[in-house]
């Protein structure tokens, strides 16, 4: 007699941030709609101040009118590149999902990169270009790292970037790691708590 556990296939162990999926970036239309349900790390780089936040309500209802520039260009055409420097010297993987947050769906995030490590701990990476010389991370990036660490449950970030000259790279990427900060994350969802409820009171 056979057992019923001879055919038992093992499954991939599915942790819970993967649970919470909406969308991946590679299928535009369904992520796009997704991200304009919530508030997204990208809302969220722009909240400051009170104004601010009835600024990024006003570009939530109307749009900002930018659909992309050179810039924009060019570092869309690197971060596959620049992601792929990152899984050979860190270890972690490029992600286009997007996830919502644990107790709040319209919380929203896209890491470009997520690492699940040693007990299920995460590390995310966030990838960007410039053409300048940064001697710090600028604020706004903090804040959107700051932001998917809070919906993805991670400790901690590799903020990657390539400088470039008229788009042409000097030399290897630059990374440094940023911790989780869980005062600036409580301000950061009390900032899009203001958010949400100016949007739902319309009186952008």
């Amino acid at each position: 007699m056979l057992s019923l556990f001879d055919d038992e296939q093992e499954y991939p162990r599915v942790y819970p941030h993967e649970r919470r999926i909406l969308a991946h970036s590679s299928d535009r239309v369904a992520w796009l709609r997704a991200r304009a349900r919530g508030i997204t790390a990208t809302d969220v780089a722009k909240l400051s101040t009170p104004a601010s936040v009835i600024a990024a309500a006003r570009q939530k209802v109307y749009g900002s009118g930018f659909s992309g520039n050179a810039y924009t260009e060019h570092g869309k055409a690197r971060e596959p590149q620049i992601a792929q420097w990152m899984l050979r010297e860190h270890g972690i993987a490029g992600s286009d999902a997007l996830f919502h947050a644990e107790r709040e769906r319209r919380h929203l995030a896209t890491p470009d990169g997520l690492a699940v490590r040693d007990g299920g701990r995460l590390e995310l990476a966030e990838i960007k270009t410039t053409n300048k010389a940064w001697r710090s991370i600028p604020r706004h990036y903090l804040r959107q790292i700051w932001w998917q660490q809070y919906v993805l449950g991670a400790e901690r970030t590799l903020f990657v970037w390539e400088q470039h000259d008229d788009f042409v790279p000097i030399g290897d990427p630059q990374c440094r790691w940023v911790d989780r900060d869980d005062r600036e994350i409580t301000a950061l969802v009390g900032l899009a708590t203001q958010l949400i409820a100016t949007l739902a009171a319309g009186s952008v």
